[in-house]
């Protein structure tokens, strides 16, 4: 094993690396629940929801540390999975077998760009504050369905949401879990949103919101799996909606993925030779997402928690996947887990998203106004795609009347086409 990963030549050693690999999965664990929980709304039962999760980060570690070397956390993405439930398929009317098809779709697009120059050219050609926009507004979104979750914000007919009512157990447990879970990311405690998921299922079942009496003692059961696993449905790939889900999931995952790898590869690691590796192994998992039933991966933010431990090479990422596939013991406890205790994960991981807005030029208004449609518009349609494509729809108009149709690229101009044209055949119909 030392000598596959080449441990001297990386100046690590076994420890190190075995260090940071149970770093890196304290550190992404929560993902487990809450990405279940999301699949859930997406129609996918809760524990083929987890095995899902679970398989495919172990699966997308692997993939990263035998291709790349690299000491990356590959797992179904905050953000893009609430793309798969809230939009793909609350709002575009997928079914989630459609949805995941979708995925695989969107996985064979992405693996042509990362084994191609294409991730250069699309990342060149999409304008920085339409990406960065993007970003911002998926936190939004994100923060807005924590808050849902939490009761905090309910929905009222006269102004369509409204503060929810502030004395109910659920409102009360998840204000309670969320100044827990802030204390514990502010204070930097290693782990911190796994120890929030523990202490706000507690804390949610002295406010009988959480039963363990329920609590079913039995190992994983793979009964409601075997209807998910392989179950991604491309029977309606000759329609447009399937084509607007995966191209759109196709955008978030070239965008966010080249931005991650580019700050942890060439900038934390300092190993620029290991980025377009990476980027491929990461274009395979999502195919490998759609095939085992859950929304795409990514390379996860907290990949800095490995590589601050000292992880350094692949054997990192394959620590960290052993130990996601050891969770499944953990499953009766998963199961439990309320959204009284994953909505201030939620809100929290919105409000990180909304720092890239500092990273938009709004000093030009012709960057700042199709920006400011993709943040609002994501929330307000409940709906990320919709919200992208007002934005790139905008982005050549504003461009033309203020003269500076030079700064417009050919793929811009496609893709506009394409929301344009989504947009024009759901008014048809």
């Amino acid at each position: 094993m030392k000598g596959v990963f080449k441990l001297k030549q990386h100046h690590t050693n076994l420890k190190k690396e075995v260090l940071a690999g149970v770093t890196s999965f304290f550190s992404i664990v929560y993902i487990i629940a809450v990405n279940a929980k999301i699949l859930e709304d997406a129609g996918i039962p809760l524990e083929a929801g987890i095995i899902a999760t679970v398989l495919s980060s172990l699966i997308g570690c692997l993939l990263v540390a035998f291709i790349a070397n690299a000491p990356l956390i590959i797992v179904p993405g905050m953000g893009i999975n609430a793309l798969f439930t809230y939009t793909i398929v609350g709002s575009m009317g997928l079914n989630y077998m459609e949805a995941l098809g979708a995925v695989v779709v969107a996985g064979i697009l992405f693996v042509i760009v990362a084994f191609t120059k294409l991730s250069t050219i699309i990342s060149t050609a999409i304008p920085h504050s339409l990406k960065e926009s993007i970003s911002v507004g998926i936190g939004l979104f994100i923060a807005f369905i924590g808050l849902q979750k939490s009761g905090i914000i309910v929905g009222n007919p006269t102004n369509f949401v409204a503060l929810g009512n502030l004395s109910t157990p659920i409102v009360l447990a998840s204000i309670i879990n969320l100044i827990i879970t802030l204390f514990l990311f502010l204070k930097k405690v290693p782990g911190n949103f796994l120890i929030s998921v523990i202490l706000g299922t507690v804390v949610s079942y002295f406010f009988g919101i959480v039963h363990f009496s329920a609590m079913d003692t039995g190992f994983v059961s793979f009964t409601d799996y075997k209807n998910v696993f392989l179950s991604a449905d491309l029977g309606k790939i000759d329609a447009f909606p399937l084509w607007t889900a995966a191209f759109s999931l196709f955008l978030v995952l070239v965008f966010e993925n080249i931005g991650l790898l580019h700050s942890q590869v060439n900038g934390m690691l300092k190993a620029p030779e290991k980025n377009g590796k990476s980027l491929k192994a990461v274009s395979i998992s999502t195919i490998v997402c759609g095939l085992f039933g859950t929304s795409p991966a990514v390379s996860t933010v907290e990949t800095a928690a490995g590589i601050t431990a000292g992880g350094r090479t692949g054997l990192t990422s394959v620590i960290t996947g052993l130990l996601f596939l050891l969770s499944l013991f953990f499953m009766p406890f998963i199961k439990l887990v309320p959204d009284t205790a994953i909505a201030p994960i939620l809100i929290i991981i919105g409000g990180l998203m909304l720092t890239n807005v500092v990273n938009i030029d709004f000093t030009d208004f012709s960057e700042a106004f199709p920006a400011f449609l993709v943040i609002i518009m994501i929330p307000l349609t409940y709906s990320i795609v919709d919200g992208i494509a007002f934005g790139f729809i905008a982005y050549p108009l504003v461009k033309l009347f203020t003269n500076k149709q030079k700064e417009l690229s050919l793929p811009i101009f496609i893709i506009s086409i394409l929301f344009l044209t989504n947009f024009m055949l759901h008014s048809i119909g």
